[in-house]
């Protein structure tokens, strides 16, 4: 029986102040959030090979949920529904793939020279900039900045193409066979996604059942947006970028303003490195007009404006963030403990812990569920006790 309110002396009536049994996470929490995450880094930089595209499977079960929701409200079996929203995927993806590769004529040079020569480009941008700097000011040209840096570049891009990006393209080609397992486990994922929800489901206790499941729609709802919104913002953002760079002539501007939008999902390295890399195509294609370089970094500040106040609040405004300090803490943590592969996993990771801590936290500090389990707990030892003989 509920009890709200309370008799007090000549028969008026008080009504009782609601208890609040939900409980913010703590520091002790978060600690171990946080922890949590620096571990699972160190682990997956090991197990990269299944890491990247076990993630990539989420998010492209998120993704592909949906039609796959509504197939099975029209009464198709969920193994042929997986089927069918997988193979169509697939295709969506191979059929763009193939009709570029067969229209596109084969490249005049290997890529090794074209990489050179577009680090050529920027760095003759850069040399460019450094000196109008110093002509701008003399204290510039009096510590010789322009001729200090240029022998710092001139000294590591001698052979970065040939040693640097050369191993790094190797290393990515021994990815592909890897990444071929993100479709395999979305399928499954799809298909047996519900069997999992249950089989973790059957190991919470029963008095903390109800809010548990309430908690992990709320969780598989936000993962839901987001990932949906992030495929969104992606988009948004590969058009716009896209056309600024058609606009100001820079060329292949549809695959560059892909990958920049890319890189973009992690945050401020991403970007930067997009930045970097339109700036060398822009300051190639243009050699002798250094606008054409600056009007590509206007672009980028354009796109990160739109991304900040329209963008994103279209897109992820309904999806839980952290708070930008964690975040830039985390990426730092991350480079520091597991390198470039930590920067890109720190954040979904971090995310993942902080959903489950939060939701255990809240769960393991609410009196009520913690009075629920007790009595359970005594009601199933007295009944299992009731016909034993002392």
């Amino acid at each position: 029986m509920k009890i709200d309110h309370i008799r007090l002396p000549g028969g008026a009536q008080r009504r009782l102040a609601p208890v609040n049994h939900e409980e913010a996470a703590g520091p002790l929490v978060w600690t171990g959030i946080i922890a949590t995450t620096c571990l699972l880094l160190l682990v997956t930089q090991h197990m990269l090979w299944l890491a990247i595209p076990f993630l990539l499977a989420i998010i492209l079960y998120y993704l592909l949920m949906p039609p796959m929701q509504r197939l099975l409200r029209m009464g198709m079996d969920r193994n042929v529904a997986a089927l069918v929203v997988g193979g169509s995927f697939l295709l969506a993806v191979a059929l763009p793939v193939l009709a570029g590769i067969s229209w596109t004529s084969a490249p005049a040079e290997s890529w090794q020279d074209m990489m050179g020569r577009y680090l050529q480009g920027g760095l003759s941008f850069v040399r460019s900039l450094l000196l109008g700097l110093e002509q701008q000011f003399p204290i510039l040209h009096d510590i010789h900045l322009s001729q200090i840096i240029n022998t710092q570049f001139t000294a590591y891009t001698e052979d970065f193409v040939q040693s640097h990006l050369t191993g790094f393209v190797v290393s990515l080609a021994g990815w592909l066979p890897a990444l071929l397992l993100a479709p395999f486990l979305t399928f499954f994922f799809l298909r047996d996604g519900h069997l999992f929800k249950k089989f973790l489901a059957r190991a919470v206790p029963n008095a903390f059942f109800e809010r548990t499941l309430c908690l992990l729609h709320e969780v598989d709802q936000t993962a839901h947006r987001y990932f949906q919104g992030l495929a969104w913002l992606t988009v948004l953002d590969t058009a716009v970028l896209a056309f600024g760079l058609w606009a100001i002539g820079v060329s292949s501007p549809v695959v560059l303003g892909l990958i920049s939008a890319l890189l973009a999902w992690v945050p401020y390295v991403g970007s930067i490195v997009g930045c970097i890399m339109v700036v060398m195509v822009a300051s190639t294609d243009a050699a002798g007009d250094p606008l054409v370089a600056y009007s590509a970094i206007g672009v980028f500040i354009l796109v990160r404006l739109l991304d900040d106040f329209v963008f994103m609040p279209l897109t992820l405004g309904r999806s839980l963030h952290m708070h930008p300090l964690i975040t830039v803490l985390m990426i730092f943590i991350g480079g520091a403990v597991a390198g470039v592969a930590g920067l890109m996993l720190v954040l979904p990771l971090m995310g993942v812990v902080m959903v489950v801590g939060e939701t255990i936290g809240r769960l393991v500090t609410n009196p009520r569920l913690r009075a629920r389990h007790r009595n359970a707990r005594a009601l199933r030892e007295k009944q299992a006790s009731a016909d034993l003989v002392v």
